[in-house]
């Protein structure tokens, strides 16, 4: 089967040759979809966690997965050349260009990298699938999803990728194609070099707490914050008797039917039980959840409402450890998948336009471009174009102040015998001497001019 340049091998022909990364000691399926044993003894009730409808209804795990991958996904794709040990992005046409701004027929750039992030955020894994034209050159790029992506080994150590049917992204039928055709980006191998772990894995039972503390929580405040109560009689009662008298209070007087009439005979009382302090503050347990979860995805812990550091006051120190703590190694990965992926020559590279971090902080851009320019090292013009200014006349060099001295020429200023000595103070050189005045005899020669008279007149 050939779809992407290449003859497509079906699963079924090279079956016995390949082993999946899968068959490993490990239960692998509790890092690809769902943790086992959340609780202790639930394996062998069969009770597991499934990331699907449980990890991600935790607002903090949205809001941290969603976070990271939007910040991500607004920087720009640039094609960067080295020139000189200096990347500066491609100003000419380039065959690599159009995919990189439009991967693929229904995801813009900014779409397909939020969905890049989101896949490996979640499942560890993101795979991306390469398409190819007649040249070998990448014309679009698919987002897989992880579930229906297994990799495998070959006898020879080659590794390969089987592809569930996804007609959305161009596959057909259950495929095999080879590791050159599938972008892998994955995080915290902690067990196969192949296998990416999310750090939904490190926070399961902290986000299992929060999501019963709110479920509790909602059934609580559902029945008017009041909690159960006791039903007693003065005398002995079966079993069933009281089985049926508790049914019939629940459904009287419980829920919607609170604050009803309660008419107990035959010396029935009810005695509601009361609630301490410290079981009704689930506020600090709560707030234990979403701090455990910010550590895991390495989230600020103030975006999700947590204390602000001491240095708050500062926007760009924020963004700067926001970026180098989060977001940095999501960035350089993405980077150097794509430069793999798409056979990028030599010279040639993809970057992430992180300026877009500091968009909305004019007064950390004003400052970082003043000092910039202020200290020489770059042009108005550039400063400019940060900022969304077009260029001006005289502004492509850099500038310095006219009191900047080398080192080279405070040396030989050292070097003399009073290096403070005022220039002022030594005496002005003499003027030259007047020369005196040259007669016409001194200037020419009368025998050659009487001469030359005498030719022009003949």
């Amino acid at each position: 089967m050939n779809i992407l340049g290449f003859e497509i091998t079906r699963k079924r022909a090279v079956s016995q040759n390949l082993q999946s990364v899968w068959n490993s000691p490990w239960n692998w399926q509790s890092l690809w979809g769902r943790v086992d044993d959340p609780t202790p003894g639930d394996w062998q009730r069969n009770i597991t966690l499934d990331n699907t409808n449980s990890l991600l209804s935790f607002s903090a795990v949205f809001c941290c997965i969603t976070g990271i991958a939007s910040d991500i996904a607004k920087n720009r794709i640039k094609l960067s050349e080295n020139v000189n040990g200096i990347w500066t992005e491609l100003e000419r046409d380039s065959p690599f260009l159009p995919v990189i701004r439009k991967p693929n027929d229904f995801q813009n750039r900014i779409q397909f990298l939020e969905h890049w992030i989101i896949s490996k955020l979640e499942h560890g894994n993101a795979y991306i699938l390469l398409e190819r034209d007649q040249r070998g050159i990448v014309r679009a790029m698919y987002v897989l999803n992880p579930c229906h992506v297994r990799p495998l080994i070959s006898e020879s150590g080659m590794v390969f990728y089987e592809l569930q049917q996804d007609y959305l992204n161009q596959v057909d039928e259950r495929i095999i194609v080879p590791a050159s055709e599938i972008i892998h980006d994955r995080m915290n191998t902690l067990w196969h070099p192949l296998i990416g772990v999310s750090p939904l894995y490190a926070c399961a039972l902290s986000v299992l707490m929060g999501n019963k503390i709110q479920t509790n929580s909602t059934q609580f405040f559902a029945n008017r914050s009041l909690p159960g109560g006791m039903l007693t009689a003065p005398g002995r009662i079966t079993d069933e008797t009281a089985q049926r008298m508790k049914q019939s209070f629940e459904e009287k007087f419980s829920g919607t039917n609170l604050g009803r009439l309660f008419v107990g005979g035959d010396g029935l009382k009810f005695e509601p039980f009361t609630m301490t302090a410290e079981q009704a503050d689930l506020v600090e347990q709560l707030k234990w959840a979403v701090a455990d979860v910010a550590r895991a995805f390495h989230y600020p812990e103030f975006k999700l409402g947590g204390p602000l550091p001491p240095y708050a006051g500062n926007m760009q120190a924020l963004t700067l450890s926001y970026y180098t703590d989060c977001l940095q190694i999501l960035i350089e990965s993405v980077e150097q998948c794509l430069d793999e992926g798409l056979s990028l020559p030599s010279g040639l590279g993809t970057e992430l336009d992180v300026d877009n971090l500091l968009r909305m902080d004019t007064a950390a851009l004003y400052e970082s471009n003043n000092k910039a320019v202020g200290g020489g090292w770059m042009e108005p013009n550039e400063a400019r174009f940060k900022a969304n200014y077009g260029p001006v006349t005289g502004g492509n060099t850099p500038y310095l102040q006219q009191q900047n001295y080398s080192l080279a020429a405070l040396a030989k200023r050292d070097a003399q015998a009073d290096p403070f000595a005022s220039k002022s103070s030594a005496p002005p050189p003499a003027p030259p001497d007047p020369q005196p005045a040259r007669s016409f005899e001194e200037d020419y020669d009368v025998e050659e001019y009487a001469a030359a008279e005498l030719v022009r007149f003949a």
